[in-house]
């Protein structure tokens, strides 16, 4: 895996990410590695990849060599945002470890992101359009405009930097397929929540359900809490990968 050059025709199992975001309230870090690596155990094997997000700057890169050697892809979700110069200096820091994917902020600016790919030219590079969580309220009172128009500028931004895809929400997959020939750029949906789960206190505003989102264009989805918080997070992992199912016939219906 890895780079822009990943292909786009990937499996049911390889389409979904979990999100293995985890509080230290209880337990510290040393706690929040151990429920990490524990759900990583559970899902070797299956295809999935596994998102690490507060827990790799806690715990640090080593943390993506011990996720590898589980043979599990690894999503670093650092959502980098910096001058160009310190882009750089994250890309070379993390080619170590080479993750398979890297997040990064399209308001960075394009230089940045740039940079960031150039350096790590075996791991894709998503560029973040506007957080799941912003409603039109906030989007409008920090960028100055819907959340449609935030997402089209950012992609614009991710496109001109050379990045293969976006993180956006499946609400505003739309918006950039139908400038495919502008864009040509992967789509990547958090805010996913399977048809079977409800999760208490949701934070985020723009949701939609794993059938839908493959079927609206999603390459993949990022899933935390409903399979995290599961019982089984195995078998949620496995109902999960039957809605992507259904969705790639949806769309291909």
């Amino acid at each position: 895996m890895g780079g822009n050059n990943m292909p786009n025709t990937l499996a049911p199992a390889e389409r979904l990410i979990v999100a293995a975001d985890y509080s230290p309230e209880k337990d510290g870090r040393a706690g929040v590695h151990k429920k990490v690596m524990n759900l990583a155990d559970q899902l070797a094997g299956t295809g999935v990849l596994i998102k690490v997000n507060s827990s790799l700057r806690a715990l640090g890169y080593d943390l993506i060599d011990e996720l590898h050697d589980l043979d599990l892809g690894v999503f670093a979700d650092l959502k980098l945002i910096d001058i160009p110069t310190t882009m750089g200096i994250d890309a070379e820091l993390l080619a170590e470890t080479k993750p398979d994917i890297v997040t990064a902020m399209c308001c960075a600016g394009v230089r940045g992101l740039h940079d960031l790919q150039i350096k790590l030219p075996e791991t894709e590079i998503l560029g973040v359009t506007v957080l799941t969580s912003l409603g039109e309220e906030e989007c409008q009172a920090i960028f100055g405009c819907s959340t449609k128009a935030g997402v089209l500028r950012f992609a614009r931004f991710a496109k001109a930097a050379g990045l293969g895809g976006l993180i956006l929400s499946p609400k505003e997959n739309e918006v950039v397929m139908s400038r495919k020939f502008e864009m040509a750029l992967s789509l990547n949906n958090p805010g996913i929540r399977p048809e079977w789960s409800l999760v208490k206190g949701d934070d985020q505003s723009r949701v939609m359900t794993a059938r839908a989102a493959i079927a609206v264009g999603a390459k993949r989805i990022v899933i935390g809490r409903p399979i995290t918080q599961a019982d089984d997070p195995l078998d949620a992992v496995q109902r999960t990968i039957e809605e992507i199912k259904q969705g790639l016939a949806d769309r291909g219906s």
